[in-house]
């Protein structure tokens, strides 16, 4: 998407184009598998991190949100699925959560505004408890592999 500054001169979205370079390097490098398996759940973390960037985008231009729980739930199968080791970092290879959230980000952008629904707020809330849930498990089994080095 393009933000016109005059009749004839269209400025890059560079908000969008950073959703991009993460969607590029996360899935299309598999910076996201090879980060959970040389750093098994912090990888995970992380990459969940740098999915919420084009979360937050979708959010601050208004997308509706059932498209933003949609988001969430992506990263939240990605993060989940990504917890378990090897398994997991094979999982991140084929899922690609950061690809589909910027395939719903991009829809988003080139359609106009879609009306919300007040059962919407709640896809939202479930969304969010799922991916929170989801984000507890990885750091969980950090600090227990920590306490466990530790004794």
């Amino acid at each position: 998407m393009t933000e016109t500054t005059g009749p004839s001169q269209p400025k890059p979205d560079r908000a969008l184009q950073a959703a991009e370079r993460i969607s590029r390097v996360m899935d299309g490098m598999y910076l996201d598998p090879l980060l959970g398996l040389v750093a098994p759940w912090v990888g995970d973390v992380f990459s969940a991190g740098l999915g919420l960037y084009p979360l937050w985008l979708a959010w601050r231009r208004g997308a509706p949100k059932a498209l933003l729980a949609r988001m969430l739930l992506n990263l939240s199968v990605d993060l989940v699925g990504g917890a378990v080791p090897v398994v997991g970092d094979v999982w991140d290879f084929f899922f690609r959560a950061h690809s589909r959230n910027l395939a719903l980000l991009r829809a988003r952008s080139a359609g106009g505004q879609v009306a919300a629904s007040p059962r919407d707020r709640l896809v939202v809330i479930g969304a969010a408890a799922v991916f929170l849930l989801a984000l507890a498990v990885p750091i969980g089994l950090v600090v227990l592999a920590v306490s466990a080095l530790r004794r």
